[in-house]
């Protein structure tokens, strides 16, 4: 990556030709972006673009280049570098890039951070967005972990603190990563860690459109649907999944699979070395459902340095979590709840007791002070009522507002409450609004306490509309307007179907199709084009190629 001479085709160093470095459809080595950085070989490729090696070429220095590129989303592009949605995809495309320059561009006001890889520049070229990273060095701590072995709870949280404090500064934008596992860590040459591998939500939701990149061990079980939200104790659950297998030298059983039989063991149970507490904190950090989870990187990270701090922790956790099967007692929320209702009616008790106290002594001196005013009485009743723990709030009526606008970024619920959402099909209540909560409105609730909230997908179903005979662009038109996604492929076309509209699809008009959905539509080819073609083969979105023709048993078909 240093500059060539002009008219150079082979590197001075390796011999290696600089043409042809990059397969078709990505950047070629040498293009300049932005009129200051230099695109070199391709580092990586995942569901949602490609990340090269690059210069900034006024320093000189090495940085790292994400270009956003979706696989699903995006054509083939041509020799102009210009990136262009499939057709169908084009909102998606659009929404998707607008999602992806947001998220470096927060990151970018946030960073240099200790933990966090920088973010130098985001900007848009080519109908694609940029981001430009710097390059941190170090390996990775998976392939670390492979030289080294296993480490002490203690070399742990050295080596992991700045990832933390990171994770907690993109926490407190409201960003979350969603990403955490050993091959988006950094070790670098001072042994501390860089956490790097940003994606937009698309990227780490299975269901999402996006061909999702999730990791085996150390993504959270909410991941793995589009019907629940997720939160900062996604990354928490990362986290601790990334000190288990410091710790124990083994990953956590996939979440997808502990989802079926939960046969995760402690980790005290896979490596006696360590501490019971940091066994205990990481089982906690590790809990399938969210609302029994340490729900914090802060509290995950002061649990596993201090033990004093983790059996607090894991004390006040312990109502939220089942009960073990062979014990018969009331469930661990009726029973908090009930506790709760109990130290209320104690706190009311004495309000009462100290009112009629008071009472009675204004009473015995009366004749030495004149008798008081009607104000008197209710302004220290009022006093004595105020509560003793201010602790004890009550939980909001939120059924029935929308949860985005009114609840999800409310800053006056951020220090009072924790919010666990789902969602569920609705054919009465409008999407993004709130169908029930837990606790219920007016409940007594602890400051910090999680609140369920089941927030409304909409209809499940939708009839499927007629659109045989419809142009193209009609018919998506159409199918997106009802919450169904299309997808078209060109048919040969012996002259009998106007050509640009649709021939079939792969639903039929007036069945009831689960909203969602794609719909493949197939698409009428021009009669003279195609008198002497073939019909076209839905492409594989699984095959890691970026763009052109495949062949297949002789047969070259269009992947794009």
């Amino acid at each position: 990556m240093q500059e060539l001479e002009e008219g150079r085709a082979q590197c001075p160093h390796c011999g290696r030709e600089l043409a042809g470095r990059n397969p078709a459809g990505s950047l070629p080595a040498g293009t300049v972006l932005a009129g200051r950085y230099t695109v070199g070989d391709i580092k990586s490729v995942d569901g949602e673009g490609i990340l090269y090696r690059g210069v900034e070429n006024t320093g000189p220095f090495r940085v790292t280049i994400k270009e956003y590129m979706p696989l699903t989303l995006a054509a083939e592009r041509g020799k102009d570098c210009i990136l262009r949605p499939k057709p169908g995809s084009e909102v998606l495309f659009k929404t998707t890039r607008m999602d992806f320059a947001d998220l470096y561009r927060f990151i970018q006001r946030i960073t240099p951070a200790n933990g966090l890889e920088a973010v130098l520049d985001v900007f848009e070229e080519n109908n694609t967005v940029y981001a430009v990273m710097e390059n941190p060095g170090g390996c990775p701590l998976q392939k670390w972990l492979e030289e080294h072995g296993t480490v002490t709870p203690q070399q742990a949280c050295a080596m992991l603190e700045p990832v933390f404090r990171g994770v907690e500064a993109m926490h407190q934008v409201g960003l979350v990563h969603r990403g955490i596992c050993p091959a988006n860590i950094r070790i670098l040459d001072n042994g501390r860690a860089r956490l790097t591998g940003y994606a937009t939500v698309g990227l780490r939701t299975a269901g999402s459109g996006l061909h999702e990149q999730l990791y085996e061990g150390y993504s959270a079980p909410e991941q793995y649907s589009t019907a629940e939200f997720e939160g900062r104790y996604t990354d928490e659950y990362s986290l601790a999944a990334v000190f288990y297998r410091m710790v124990c030298g083994v990953s956590p059983v996939p979440a997808a699979q502990r989802l079926v039989s939960d046969s995760n063991p402690k980790a005290r149970t896979v490596s006696s070395a360590v501490p019971p507490y940091v066994s205990e904190t990481l089982y906690l950090g590790l809990r399938l459902k969210p609302v029994e989870r340490i729900q914090t990187v802060q509290q995950l990270f002061r649990a596993l340095s201090e033990r004093e701090y983790a059996e607090e922790l894991a004390r006040s956790l312990a109502p939220r979590t089942s009960p073990a099967p062979q014990e018969t007692r009331a469930p661990a929320k009726a029973e908090l709840l009930s506790v709760r209702n109990l130290l209320a009616g104690i706190l009311i008790l004495l309000s009462v007791l100290i009112v009629l106290i008071l009472w009675g002594l204004l009473s015995r001196q009366n004749d030495a002070r004149p008798a008081p005013s009607a104000s008197e009485p209710d302004s220290v009743s009022e006093a004595a009522s105020e509560p003793v723990n201010e602790n004890i709030i009550l939980t909001p009526d939120l059924v029935g507002r929308d949860y985005d606008a009114e609840v999800r970024n409310n800053r006056s619920y951020i220090n009072d409450y924790l919010f666990y959402v789902t969602l569920e099909y609705s054919n009465t209540v409008e999407k993004g609004r709130i169908i029930r909560q837990t606790p219920e409105a007016g409940e007594v609730i602890q400051k910090g306490d999680t609140i369920s909230l089941v927030v409304s997908r909409g209809p499940q179903m939708m009839e499927m509309p007629d659109i045989i005979g419809q142009t193209q662009d009609s018919a998506v038109q159409e199918l997106a307007a009802k919450g169904l996604n299309a997808t078209c492929f060109t048919v040969v076309n012996d002259g009998s179907e106007a050509a640009g509209c649709v021939v079939s699809a792969s639903e039929d008009a007036g069945t009831m199709v689960e909203v969602g959905t794609t719909v493949v539509l197939y698409i009428a080819g021009d009669a003279a084009a195609s008198a002497s073609g073939s019909t076209e083969t839905p492409p594989d979105t699984e095959g890691p190629a970026v763009g052109g023709d495949a062949v297949q048993d002789g047969i070259e078909y269009d992947t794009d």
